[in-house]
């Protein structure tokens, strides 16, 4: 068994207001059950996080990675499945009708976009130690000012 972590990519995906797309993950996933969370996952082998990024858009939207703006950051961290992982976040625009995603089956149960001042609803049903993905959302937020979008 690997003893290398598992390598992640994640789409922070902005509309043209400014806001971020969340999807709530199903009662029924092993990790994050239940949360909120960006559009992303697991490298395949041999797969380049760019490659993943557009994958994992279109799988989980329906979507289409237009532009990479800008690397959010690189996380760290261990899964509730014990495995530990390196996650890759960008700041992505897609193609397609922002108004109507096509969230994946079974796998996601519904989506908002949040502004800036909507952070804290990420912190629905995550343990009070776990506060990655508002983080991830904060560091995003403050990419896409950085950027001047």
């Amino acid at each position: 068994m690997s003893t290398e972590p598992l390598r992640c990519a994640g789409a922070l995906i902005v509309d043209h207001g400014g806001r971020i797309f969340f999807h709530r993950r199903s009662p029924h996933r092993r990790l994050f059950a239940n949360c909120w969370d960006i559009v992303g996952g697991h490298l395949e082998p041999g797969e380049e996080i760019v490659e993943a990024l557009r994958r994992e858009i279109t799988e989980e939207t329906g979507w289409h990675l237009a532009h990479v703006l800008d690397q959010v950051g690189e996380y760290r961290y261990l899964g509730d499945d014990g495995l530990n992982r390196v996650e890759y976040d960008f700041l992505v625009r897609v193609d397609g009708d922002l108004d109507h995603p096509t969230l994946e089956a079974g796998k996601h149960t519904e989506y908002r976009w949040l502004a800036e001042h909507q952070v804290s609803v990420l912190d629905e049903h995550r343990h009070v130690n776990d506060g990655l993905i508002r983080r991830i959302a904060e560091e995003g937020f403050a990419a896409l000012r950085s950027i001047g979008r």
